[in-house]
């Protein structure tokens, strides 16, 4: 990588660790009190208990779901090499619905992602076997990682497959339609301190991982032959990555639902500002996700006050339209004679 990229590298990451912390800022002021809550949260319990157990988690929950989502895209993208691949590929968005799904059916209609804590605890744990065990069977079905093209195939399959069983589910129970609405659209409002921790401990062990292996995702982008003659073992690493992007995907899904575009649009934002190796490209990825979604999470609470909009909706239409701006911006343009 030439010194150029780096200092541009290291100037992205700057620029996104500078917009984290306004977003951070930006975050715990949004609210139907406004920032007089921030103002007057040493002096008023009720106002500090706002910030503090409210807006805080939720605003830390947000950005790191995004950087999850952000580091699962990158390792994703460099792993099926396509740049369109995202996070639910593996079929975990699917298991993790189904998970959702059997655990309000089994333990009642609360929100999925209720602050009372055996029902919170049930549903998100669900949610993560239901996406781990999803991948479990992606690769069973592929017959392990060896063939790309046979996993993504598989991934594919076994989303539709879960999908449906999810649909049989609410048919069963459709008490539960309500509720399962809140998670397949994603949302951060019910994120507290328990859920930041563990989408912290997730982030910390995935991105040393995916760190420690990206020589792989380099070795892929030069083709199969190629990274086998580098001496690069090529089968364990791969199961190091499916390993990160299943627990990445998997732990943010089971906090704040489905939420789309997020670990997709994030490397293309950063690939579209430096390339550099996948060692900077994942942690910008993930910087890049926080961000995304932390943004996303603070206009869908401020552009309807005091109502909110479903944050999954919102990066669905944000990510949708910067696609359509993208594939624009890249057609082939008709000569004119």
């Amino acid at each position: 990588m030439s010194r150029r990229h780096g200092r541009r590298a290291l100037w992205c990451g700057g620029c996104l660790l500078l917009a984290t912390g306004v977003l951070l800022l930006c975050g715990v002021g949004v609210g139907s009190t406004g920032f007089e809550s921030v103002l007057r949260m040493w002096e008023d319990p009720m106002a500090r208990q706002i910030v503090w157990d409210i807006r805080l988690p939720r605003t830390l929950g947000a950005w790191l779901a995004g950087a999850l989502l952000g580091l699962a895209g990158a390792v994703a993208q460099g792993l099926f090499r396509n740049p369109l691949a995202d996070p639910y590929l593996l079929g975990s968005a699917s298991g993790a619905a189904l998970g959702g799904a059997v655990a309000m059916a089994l333990f009642g209609t609360a929100s999925p992602l209720a602050s009372h804590w055996p029902t919170h605890l049930g549903v998100t744990g669900m949610a993560f076997i239901g996406a781990a065990g999803a991948v479990g069977l992606t690769l069973v079905l592929a017959k392990g990682v060896q063939h790309t093209l046979r996993l993504l195939l598989a991934g594919v399959i076994v989303g539709v497959v879960l999908g449906a069983l999810r649909d049989l589910v609410e048919l069963a129970s459709p008490d539960i339609l309500q509720s399962m609405q809140s998670f397949t659209l994603g949302t951060t409002s019910f994120v507290g301190w328990m859920a930041c921790a563990l989408m912290a401990a997730a982030w910390s062990l995935c991105a040393v991982l995916a760190w420690v292996l990206a020589r792989a995702l380099d070795g892929l982008t030069l083709g199969e032959a190629t990274a086998a003659s580098l001496g690069l073992p090529l089968a364990p690493m791969r199961v190091g990555l499916v390993a990160a992007l299943a627990l990445a995907t998997g732990t943010a899904v089971a906090q704040t639902g489905l939420i789309a575009f997020v670990g997709l649009a994030a490397p293309h934002l950063v690939r579209s500002i430096v390339r550099v190796t996948h060692e900077r490209h994942i942690v910008l990825s993930s910087l890049m996700g926080a961000v995304l979604l932390l943004a996303a999470d603070i206009l869908a609470r401020w552009v309807l006050a005091p109502q909110e909009l479903p944050v999954g909706v919102l990066t669905a239409a944000l990510g949708g339209s910067y696609l359509l701006w993208l594939m624009h911006r890249r057609a082939p343009q008709g000569r004119v004679s």
